[in-house]
């Protein structure tokens, strides 16, 4: 309910765009608004989650987020929105404030276990907020979308004002698929984003790994099968018009990323227990922002930024070039992981004489 405000407008750039006659760039506004209010949400307010009374806080970052979606729902002229989508997508980081606040309540044993609950419902989240509103702006328009969404945000200012309990400062420190390119439907987008749903369902069991102490070897044995990945990608890069062929990418990638994001969080959360929402922010920040970076591409169908690398490798070579740049990341992190790993295992080693 909480995470999905960042994702909601993604399907319904198409909608808006007829609607107040303005351009895909205009309309892809929304999209780069909403992810820079984030990335100033993650930098300005998570780290508050350690110098702030957590409950408060929470209440707060909600209620902003329901106020800002009312006046998107409400908007008689375009310029109204992309201002929602910057105040909402800063709030909206209240989801990066709840997880190292899970991780503070949970017990030690189980930190990791229950930490991936939380991290699966908040992708679960992502997931179906695009076909929620995709359904939902196909049956009854693009306000009812935001509306609803201002509802399902002030249900859990409510229930979590109510059940949270009180946890004092711990520390004083200061796509667009519906393109020409595609020919998808909205539907269409929001089925797709579905089959994404196996990254979700992996969370869970990467929180058991990182329990076992099994954080590093899964890390490098994630990064691998990215690496075979390479074929699936390909298979996306051939298969732009067909959501059979990019579901095996999606389902694939989505696995392997979100592993490593519970691998990462676990590692990171176990280095200051008590500045848990500042490590929180450095890593979310560095997320956004690289996601940012390289989905700019398919939001706004190249028409981004060129410094972008997304929106370079569009422009170079169109949806196969931006496969094949994904396909080579995996690659680039698997090298980095063998020297760190190798880096490791030197500093560990024993001495003798």
């Amino acid at each position: 309910m909480t995470v999905g405000n960042l994702y909601y407008a993604q399907p319904l750039l198409s909608s808006l765009r007829n609607v107040f006659h303005i351009s895909t760039v205009a309309a892809g506004t929304l999209i780069t608004l909403t992810q820079a209010g984030c990335v100033i949400g993650v930098l300005f307010l998570v780290p508050l989650g350690d110098r702030l009374e957590k409950h408060g806080l929470i209440t707060l970052l909600l209620t902003v987020t329901t106020l800002a979606q009312v006046a998107a729902g409400l908007a008689t002229g375009f310029p109204m929105l992309p201002a929602a989508s910057l105040i909402s997508g800063a709030a909206s980081v209240v989801a990066q404030i709840l997880v190292p606040f899970t991780a503070s309540l949970a017990p030690d044993h189980a930190r990791g276990r229950i930490v991936g609950r939380v991290m699966s419902g908040l992708l679960t989240g992502i997931l179906l907020s695009r076909m929620l509103s995709s359904l939902l702006s196909d049956a009854a328009g693009w306000r009812v979308v935001c509306l609803g969404s201002a509802a399902l945000t002030a249900l859990p200012a409510v229930a979590l004002r109510a059940a949270l309990p009180r946890h004092a400062p711990t520390t004083a420190v200061p796509y667009v698929l519906t393109g020409p390119g595609f020919r998808h439907t909205p539907v269409g987008v929001g089925l797709f984003a579905l089959v994404g749903a196996a990254g979700a369902a992996i969370v869970p069991l990467a929180g058991h790994w990182a329990d076992r102490e099994l954080a590093r070897p899964m890390t490098g044995l994630t990064f691998a099968v990215a690496a075979i990945a390479v074929t699936a990608f390909a298979v996306a890069g051939f298969g732009q018009h067909s959501i059979v062929l990019l579901a095996p990418a999606a389902i694939v990638i989505g696995m392997v990323v979100q592993t490593t994001l519970m691998l990462g969080r676990h590692t990171i959360y176990r280095l200051d227990a008590t500045a848990r929402a500042g490590l929180n922010s450095a890593f979310s920040a560095t997320l956004f922002l690289s996601a940012t970076l390289f989905l700019s591409a398919t939001l706004f169908l190249g028409g981004a930024p060129g410094s972008q690398l997304g929106s370079i490798a569009h422009r170079a070579g169109g949806w196969g070039a931006v496969s094949i740049l994904g396909a080579a990341l995996p690659l680039l992190a698997l090298l980095y992981w063998r020297t760190e790993h190798r880096s490791a295992r030197r500093k560990t080693a024993p001495v003798f004489g």
